[in-house]
């Protein structure tokens, strides 16, 4: 991969903080595009606003830093309006899920041509550590100080019955998976949407007692499972940890897509 080609070297060092998994997602959905060997001059990234959102700005393309919650509508009206665009989406659990979840929904529903990564850290991060639609039940945030009361958004099976072309899910852990499963997405006509969970010491894991980045990494290797281990683990009417981690591959179809260049 050619660093000049696809970063912005100008706009480094970057602002996440340290330990944050953002730059790693980066790395590897940039990676991916560079291995369609796509022209940046014909690649759009669109973004909203949070931590993850920042990391359109890092690319060497044609970039939207949106408002809140609208990157996929902004995205939409990219693909729409010059279908031979090639159009990668960047947002957060927040900004996809809360104020975004009605684009998210009809997004997938159109199954619109384009890819999304969603950088779930099941927080919000940038404004202070709120809990967010992803936020596990107990965890604690600044606004659920006794613990997250309500279940959180599986946003994979969301995108899966909304009608995504392809849904996958793996962590910043699985950098060589994440890789393989955004360069499906992008090879896959249609919404594919790609769901990592990242990590964020400093507001998600200092208020969860895990501090370090390396802490919470290692949840991601000891408490991810393969779907089709989940699976059968189900079918079978076996206990399945609740605190698993399901990665893999959720589906992927060929649905007629909408913005599909001719």
């Amino acid at each position: 991969m050619s660093f000049e080609d696809w970063l912005r070297a100008d706009r480094l060092p970057h602002i996440w903080c340290s330990g944050c998994s953002n730059g790693t997602i980066l790395n590897c959905t940039m990676a991916a595009v560079d291995m369609m060997d796509w022209d940046p001059d014909r690649t759009v990234v669109v973004s909203g606003i949070g931590c993850s959102s920042r990391a359109a700005g890092y690319v060497e393309a044609d970039s939207l830093h949106t408002t809140h919650g609208r990157a996929l509508a902004f995205a939409t009206g990219v693909k729409l309006a010059e279908p031979s665009l090639n159009v990668v989406v960047f947002t957060g659990d927040g900004d996809l899920a809360a104020i975004g979840g009605n684009h998210f929904i009809h997004a997938c529903r159109r199954n619109i041509d384009l890819t999304v990564v969603c950088m779930n850290n099941l927080i919000y991060g940038m404004t202070g550590g709120q809990g967010s639609p992803t936020t596990p039940l107990g965890a604690l945030s600044t606004t659920t100080p006794y613990g997250a009361a309500e279940p959180a958004f599986d946003l994979a099976a969301l995108a899966v019955a909304a009608g995504a072309n392809y849904v996958a899910r793996w962590t910043s852990y699985h950098v060589r998976e994440l890789e393989k499963a955004v360069k499906a997405g992008l090879e896959t006509p249609g919404l594919s949407f790609i769901e990592v969970r990242a990590g964020c010491p400093t507001n998600y894991g200092r208020k969860n007692r895990i501090r370090e980045a390396t802490d919470q990494l290692e949840q991601f290797r000891t408490r991810s499972m393969l779907k089709v281990k989940y699976d059968r683990l189900v079918a079978e009417g076996k206990p399945v940890p609740h605190d698993a981690i399901v990665v893999g591959e959720f589906v992927r179809r060929s649905n007629p897509a909408m913005g599909v260049a001719p």
